[in-house]
């Protein structure tokens, strides 16, 4: 089999996720070596709009995915409409990032393809008919090497294995429209309302993160932190304990079970450093630690550490910063 690589680019009514450029970056080296050309998809409204950066990225064609179904998100929809695409160019693989929504369009695309799928891949070697790649599994805690062998590949790239990056220099990125045959039964599985829980930064978005473990105390005690990560422009985030006690809600917890984050600095205060934890934070650029523990996971993982009272060093923190910004 020979032809493109196709790499599924996720977008929300036209704003690419930077989930999907992580993917597109991994995916124009991985087809380099392939021989292959790396192909941009784009699905459903907006789509004509989320093509226009691809081409920076490496995308030497961008396909537009276009059907009266495809007005929102729809896994099942989605799901068809790119292995229908995949069998009309003869894609030697298909590809997106490892997010909730990749996953799961991709889990749909294997599924008609009839092919096996393999998620989270942090590197991956082609040859031939089988491939060779480290997987990760357990959130993290276990690294997984493995070998594919399948006519069609399908793969998830593990978010944040790969910082975004444009192509030295940007791709041709012609725009080919795509309509795929869509039953109308796959409207049952299709984005038809939303509600907007947050706006401007958010927790999987921030560049710097304060995050609260139980060491915290209690949820009054986290004014400080969110004083902190005010005049750092970031946000608040908490351990699974903080919201076991009823202190923070989950939309603000780091983790496994919670949100996986990338920020530039995670001050990580009071936090013992679980796995659970650790496996959404550990993509973080860099990290601070702040405990009364010099033993605790996360000190021991931490760039830097204060070994102090929260509670007296998160203030001082904040005083130095204003100072410094007179």
């Amino acid at each position: 089999m020979s032809g493109a690589l196709l790499v599924l680019c996720d977008h929300d009514r036209g704003v690419l996720a930077e989930a999907s450029l992580e993917a597109l970056t991994f995916a124009r080296d991985l087809a380099e070596r392939l021989g292959a050309p790396c192909e941009a998809v784009v699905i459903g409204n907006g789509a004509d709009t989320a093509a226009a950066d691809l081409a920076a990225y490496g995308a030497e064609a961008v396909h537009v995915a276009a059907h009266d179904l495809l007005t929102d998100y729809g896994p099942e929809a989605w799901g068809a409409t790119l292995a229908q695409l995949a069998e009309a160019v003869d894609a030697v693989a298909v590809a997106a990032c490892g997010t909730d929504r990749g996953n799961e369009v991709l889990a749909h695309v294997a599924a008609r393809l009839d092919e096996p799928f393999v998620a989270n891949c942090r590197s991956i070697e082609p040859g031939g008919d089988s491939w060779s790649m480290t997987r990760i599994q357990w959130g993290g805690s276990l690294l997984e090497d493995a070998t594919l062998t399948a006519g069609r590949k399908v793969v998830s790239v593990a978010h944040h294995a790969v910082e975004a990056a444009p192509a030295a220099a940007p791709a041709a990125g012609t725009v080919s429209p795509f309509a795929p045959d869509l039953d109308p039964s796959l409207a049952r599985t299709l984005v038809t309302d939303r509600v907007v829980l947050t706006q401007g930064i958010t927790l999987s978005t921030a560049s710097v993160v304060v995050g609260g473990g139980r060491g915290v105390g209690s949820a009054e005690a986290f004014a400080p932190l969110e004083e902190l990560a005010a005049e750092l422009g970031g946000v608040v985030g908490c351990s699974r304990a903080v919201t076991n006690n009823g202190w923070r809600p989950h939309s603000d917890q780091v983790g496994q079970t919670g949100t996986r984050i990338a920020p530039v600095v995670y001050i990580a205060s009071g936090i013992s450093g679980a796995i659970q934890h650790w496996v959404g934070a550990m993509a973080s650029k860099h990290i601070l630690a702040i405990n009364t523990d010099p033993e605790a996971n996360m000190v021991t993982r931490a760039d830097w550490a204060v070994i102090g009272d929260l509670h007296q060093v998160i203030p001082a923190v904040t005083e130095e910063v204003r100072r410094r910004r007179g």
